[in-house]
Formats: C-alpha cells, structure tokens, sequence
C-alpha cells in the first residue's frame, strides 16, 4: 500500500533508480532499459530529451488534453467557451463547479509531478555518468534544473500550495510524502537562477532552453509574486541583451501571424518554445493536439472537436476608436461586434463594419473574413452546438490548407507552441513600469506592441477568389482595421489608466495563448478584482439571445477567495497520510 501510495502520490514516477537487493532481480531482463545502460553520455541525454518531451502534455500518467494548457487557462477565463458538447469535465470549468474530486484536476497533478520526476531523474543519474566533461554535466544538471522548475511553476500556477520535489525525495530513503505547506517560490527560484547562471545563450537544438529563457521564466516568477523591483533589471537585460537558444537577437516578428506559423516558429521572438512533430511514427502523439482540436469542428482545418471557441467579450475588446484607433478599454461591451449568432450559413450576412485591431482576424475565425487559407468563415455551416461555444472559432495554431500533407496527422499539428515570446516579455516589462511608476517607459513598450500591429502589411487580406482560396490573397484589408500608439496618456492619465491598458493590451496580443486565467490570478492580489470581472463577464455572456441555454452555464458564478485557485486532487490528498494524517492540506473555499 505504501508503494502504491507514493506511486500515485508522485504521479507515476521513473524509478530506474531505486537500489533492489532482491537476487532474483540482479539479473537483467533482455532489451530492458537499466541504469547502467543510461549511464552514458547518449543515454543521459535520452533521459533529459524524455523531460523535454513532457512539455507538450503528453507522454506520462495524467497525460493527454486535460494536461494542455487549454481547458484551465482559456476555458475557465473571459477567453472562450466550451466549443463542443457540453459534459460534466469540460463544463465545471467553465461554470466553476469543479471539486476536488474532478478527474481531469487530479490528472494535471499527476502528469506535472511525473514531469518534476523525469527532471529528477537526470539529476540522480548524472553522478554516474562517466566520460562528460565539466561543461556537459554543468549543461545537463543546469538543464534539468530549468525543466523541473517549469514543471513546479505550472503546479504553483494551479494550486499555488503545492510540495516541491527534488532528487532527494525517493521511495528508498521513506521521504516522499512531502507537505505543501512550505513556500514554493524560493525554490522555484533557485533552480530557474542556477540555470540561468550556468546555461550558455545558445544550443544546437533550438528546442533547448538558454541562459535567456531562464531569465524569462524567472521574471515571469517575480511577477507572480509581485516583486517588481527585482523584476525590472532583469526584462531591462533581457530586452537589450537576449537572444533565441538559435542565436537571434530578441525581437518582434516582423507580421504579428509570424508567430503561429509552422516555418517561421523559432524566429526573433520566440524565447521559449515547445515543440511539435507529426510523422513521426508516433500517430501524431508528438504533435500540438491542444490546439489543432480547437478548429472549428466539421470545417478542414478539424477532424473532430472545438474544445474552445472564443468569446463574444473577446471579439467585442478588439474594437477601436475610429479617429485614435486606440482600444476601448470601457466601453467595448456597450457596442458588440456584429455577429452571426443563430443566423444560418445559407442567410445572408454583412460583418461588422466598425474599425477594429487587426489582431481580432489572426485569432478568432468569424463570418465572411477569411480563415486562413481555406475559405471564407461561413459560420454555423463549421460550429456545433452554436447555442452552447457561440459563432467563432480560434485560429491560432491551425495548420495552413496549403501544408496540410506535412503539417497534420490526426487533427495534432506540428506548429510548436510558445510558452514565452518577446511580446509577452515587453508588456511584462510594461506592467513592471506600470507598478514602479514609470509611465513613460511602460507606454513606450506597449506601442512597440501596437505599432506591429498597426502595420497593413500584417493585416488579413482578402482572397484573389473567394471559391479558390489557395490562389492567394489581395492587398485589400478583409475588414475596416484601425489601430493606433499612445500619445502621452500613460502619464497624462495617470497610473490607473497605464495599469488598465497594459493589462488590456495583453489581452489582445496574447488572446487564445492560454495565459488568461493566470494574469487575471496574478491581476487579483486579494482585492476580488478577478472575480469582479469573470462574474460581469458571465453576466454579459449570458444575455446574448439564442446563447448560453445550457443548463450547466445556469447560475454559474465565480467565487472570490476560492476560484482563483484550483482545489488539490481529494485523491492526492487521500494518499498523503503518515502517522494518521494528510500531509497535504486543501486549498481555501473547497
């Protein structure tokens, strides 16, 4: 029962390293992976790339679209919606009826402490590895070190009370049921510093961190816990010095689009990113199937589901002022987008002609705007159960009609996801300002942003021929686009106003990139600030006509001092005992 306990406990952990006197054991199975066969410098590295590999959600117990970053980040915000038929899963996020008991959240738990597992692994073997020279095991160790603090941020980002596990916690030395009632952060520092310390700015692998995309996710740490001061000098480094584990100096990709598509993935901007195959051998396993099942479901880009489609609060914020081009930050809700909510694909429909960001047409498919390259948006024609996702599907990560034959197998893509790009590193920078008073400087950051967008050489465009959409696109805008820089309103207006167009900014840059839920956790401070705005949000959504007449979504509301946080798995918690009593200890309101 112990074993089983801690087993399940550290979510199915690699235990290649566990001492077993028993001599029937001694001899070793045929075509069996041991220690000794690892302790190599290629086996080694096997052991890290098996790290690595648990960056895209899959691979290990737990594993699979409930360890995406999709359905806790972008369902449970102000982002989207649950895009395909509504079950109790899918549905308690959205609705905030989720419980300890909730599979899928026990499933998370399990697949990230695997992956700290796998990270710990390396740790434990490296000692025993000869013939590395003291760069390599500096390299190895500060790799490892990097992944395990990635995973245990992933876990703090959920939970925020959760134990952390180094490679001293074994099955062997009777230590594993570790309490969550001790700090994470530091911990989660020291391993993000010493990887920082000792990483070199570049690898030959692009998909290897660097001594930057430490930094970064150090910086992203320091945010969670509002520390701006020590945060500031750090994105000021990054900013001027940084460059991509492929060498590249820092920058914004030259279109906005550049981003999410497969051939350009590891440009300037990218400074961390998971990768992605398909034809590989492996079914699509390895692939981004996270964000390809978020196509529209029955159109070509999808074979099967719309977990998530955008919400009408997210459409409507990419509205502009018509003379400033600047975002409506309060009163974007007052005048919807126009939508095709319950309007057959054979009716006739106009889009919306006011002048909007750019950005809206590279994130959310709508009526008659081209998606991509594979047709005009017609609507209710690629969306089921349009009463329950709405009129718009996500487009980010869709594989492009003209790559299909290399860039999909089974619905996964092999368009890599950023988990950090510059841009998310500018209006971190942005709001650091913001915080420290610094106007000035935070709205010059913001229109960096703005000014990419705001170039018409990366809007979307319409098509040569409608009913051919592969022969390309005009040079003629697909909708009214309008986007304008800040001009001294930062300072003019005050702290407040800088605060409130940071954070809006953020949102139109990063919509659909699952950080959502976080930076409104992070936002929040106690104040209620999230619950506010999640519950004004579910409000609105609820009184579009002919939408939200699901049951689940009836009453649904956010609760303050408690759904900011997911509850630990009650299996979790249930297998934590010693001496009578759980060692790890429930979050507040479950």
């Amino acid at each position: 029962m112990k074993r089983h306990s801690f087993k399940l406990i550290l979510t199915g952990l690699i235990l290649f390293f566990s001492a077993c006197k028993n001599e029937f054991l001694e001899e070793e199975p045929i075509g069996s992976i041991n220690e000794k066969t690892l302790a190599t410098r290629s086996g080694i590295n096997g052991v890290l790339i098996g790290a690595y590999s648990l960056l895209d959600g899959v691979g290990a117990t737990g594993g699979g679209i409930w360890s995406s970053p999709t359905v806790m980040a972008s369902i449970a915000s102000d982002d989207a919606h649950v895009g395909t038929e509504p079950n109790g899963l899918l549905a308690s996020y959205e609705a905030y009826t989720h419980d300890p008991t909730t599979s899928s959240t026990n499933e998370k738990w399990q697949f990230l402490y695997a992956a700290v597992q796998r990270a710990n692994d390396v740790l434990r073997l490296l000692p025993k590895v000869t013939g590395l020279s003291a760069d390599e095991v500096t390299q190895l160790q500060a790799e490892a070190r990097f992944l395990r603090a990635v995973y245990h941020f992933e876990a703090a980002k959920h939970w925020r009370n959760v134990p952390y596990l180094d490679e001293t916690i074994t099955y062997d030395a009777g230590n594993y049921n570790v309490s969550n009632t001790d700090p994470i952060w530091p911990k989660i520092e020291a391993d993000f510093q010493f990887a920082a310390d000792n990483l070199t700015p570049t690898k030959a692998d692009v998909g290897r961190a660097n001594k930057w995309a430490a930094k970064a996710f150090m910086a992203k740490v320091y945010l969670f816990q509002h520390k701006y001061t020590e945060a500031k000098p750090l994105l000021a480094d990054i900013i001027a010095n940084g460059v991509t584990a492929n060498g590249k100096k820092y920058a914004l990709t030259e279109q906005y689009f550049d981003n999410f598509r497969t051939d350009k993935k590891h440009g300037p901007e990218a400074v961390f990113t998971v990768q992605m195959s398909v034809y590989d051998r492996a079914n699509g396993a390895n692939g981004n199937g996270a964000d390809m099942y978020n196509g529209p479901f029955g159109g070509p880009p999808s074979c099967c589901y719309g977990w998530l489609q955008p919400s009408f609060d997210l459409v409507n914020a990419y509205q502009t002022d018509p003379n400033t081009g600047l975002p409506l930050m309060d009163t974007y809700d007052k005048t919807p987008v126009k939508h095709d909510q319950g309007i057959s694909s054979s009716a006739a429909f106009t889009p919306h002609t006011g002048t909007l960001d750019p950005r809206l047409d590279w994130n959310v498919g709508r009526r008659g705007i081209p998606y991509l390259d594979w047709g005009l948006h017609p609507g209710m024609a690629w969306i089921r159960q349009q009463n329950t996702g709405g009129p718009y599907s996500v487009i980010k990560n869709i594989a492009w009609q003209a790559r299909i034959a290399t860039d999909r197998e089974n619905a996964n893509t092999n368009n890599p996801y950023n988990m950090i790009r510059f841009a998310d590193v500018l209006l971190w920078a942005a709001e650091v300002e913001v915080e420290v008073g610094s106007l000035a400087q935070a709205e010059t950051y913001v229109n960096q942003i703005r000014a990419r967008a705001a170039n018409p050489a990366g809007f979307v465009k319409k098509y040569i021929d409608n009913a051919a959409p592969l022969k390309g696109f005009t040079n003629e805008p697909a909708a009214n686009y309008k986007v304008g820089l800040y001009n001294g309103q930062f300072v003019q207006k005050g702290q407040e106003f800088a605060r409130q167009a940071v954070r809006f900014e953020r949102r139109l840059e990063l919509a659909l990139e699952h950080h959502r839920f976080f930076d409104l956790q992070r936002y929040d401070k106690g104040t209620g600030f999230m619950a506010t705005l999640l519950n004004k949000y579910l409000n609105y959504e609820a009184s579009v006509p002919n939408y939200f007449n699901q049951d689940y979504m009836k009453g649904a509301f956010f609760t303050k001092g408690k759904n900011e946080l997911y509850p630990i798995p009650q299996a979790q918690i249930d297998l934590s005992m010693k001496d009578g009593q759980p060692t790890l200890k429930q979050n507040p309101g479950y």
